[in-house]
């Protein structure tokens, strides 16, 4: 069989021989101890793309995610998400099992900000019979709703409102780089709206490992202790760090490319190539299981992310070759 096109995350992206060597020569440390400089240097540089004073290294980005929202909530309060969002969906209970938050949801067909709900469904300190709302978290792209970038304007609207009501802003940033990259809004304009933030290294910057909260000093060392409650204390992690400074250095503005590959995917699959913004295709479809066998056999790796719903993700490891051939069986299958 012709080699496999591996569609179905940008997670499944492999270390460049660069990255490699990168990580080869990296300088280590214990990081638990606080003396990595690797990881000491990827904390500095990506609290300063972002604007925020300090950042923290986490293994994953769910971890990421629970670490920056804890900063905000804490146990029998909320925090207001789109219903498709990462954090309710996709991180299989972890807020609640750490924090004992709660959330509630409003929905938006492309995952977006629905000011009007958020307005009527945030509670403020209303005594003991209600749940106190104390953040509202948003996502940027928005992973189930197929890339969407969301608009600035948006995020200004929602960020004014947390401000005006005294609680925080949280933004999975998981594939902010992305939004960044689709739109050429500087990263530090993201980060001036966001209280806490998570950024990933290991989807489409091409990190084998990696994530990052990102947010005040404070609250970084706050994070580094519950870090370590919940078993993320990392020791010469500099290797993994180096890979993540490689990333940075060398891997965002190629994201381009990714969002091109989507596109041309779309247009096979009768999606419109102008709604999909960055590097995430959804596809709705009755027969979406059989499409993912059908699609395996041909030698394309796609995935079902809904009973209906397929998700098709370019990344580091598809180049223009690969795309196009994906292309060509996809629209076969799909027509």
């Amino acid at each position: 069989m012709t080699n496999l096109i591996d569609l179905r995350s940008d997670t499944l992206t492999r270390p460049t021989p660069d990255m490699r060597a990168a990580m080869a020569r990296a300088e280590v440390g214990d990081d638990v101890y606080g003396e990595d400089p690797t990881v000491r240097a990827l904390e500095e540089r990506v609290a300063g793309l972002f604007g925020h004073e300090d950042a923290l290294f986490t293994p994953t980005g769910s971890m990421a995610n629970v670490l920056a929202v804890r900063t905000l909530v804490g146990p029998g309060e909320e925090v207001l998400c789109e219903s498709s969002a990462h954090i309710a969906r996709a991180e299989l209970g972890a807020h609640a099992a750490y924090t004992g938050l709660t959330m509630r949801t409003w929905s938006h067909p492309r995952g977006g900000v629905d000011l009007p709900a958020v307005e009527r469904m945030f509670a403020p300190d209303m005594g003991p019979f209600f749940v106190r709302t104390k953040a509202v978290s948003v996502e940027n792209t928005h992973n189930f709703a197929g890339g969407t970038v969301l608009p600035l304007a948006d995020l200004d609207a929602l960020h004014a409102f947390t401000s005006a009501q005294g609680i925080g802003l949280h933004v999975d940033g998981a594939r902010i780089w992305n939004a960044h990259v689709a739109t050429g809004t500087p990263l530090s304009a993201y980060g001036a709206r966001a209280e806490v933030m998570a950024v990933c290294l290991s989807k489409g910057l091409g990190a084998p490992v990696g994530s990052l909260v990102v947010g005040s000093a404070e609250a970084m060392a706050e994070s580094r202790v519950w870090r370590k409650r919940m078993g993320g204390g990392m020791r010469q992690v500099g290797i993994l760090a180096a890979a993540g400074l490689h990333a940075l250095d060398h891997h965002v503005e190629r994201l381009a490319e990714d969002h091109e590959h989507a596109r041309l995917l779309a247009e096979a699959c009768g999606v419109d190539p102008e709604q999909v913004e960055t590097n995430i295709v959804v596809l709705e479809r009755s027969d979406a299981a059989e499409l993912v066998e059908a699609a395996s056999a041909e030698g394309i790796r796609i995935s079902t992310v809904g009973p209906r719903t397929v998700r098709l993700v370019t990344h580091l490891g598809i180049d223009r070759e690969d795309a196009q051939r994906a292309a060509t069986v996809l629209a076969k299958l799909t027509s």
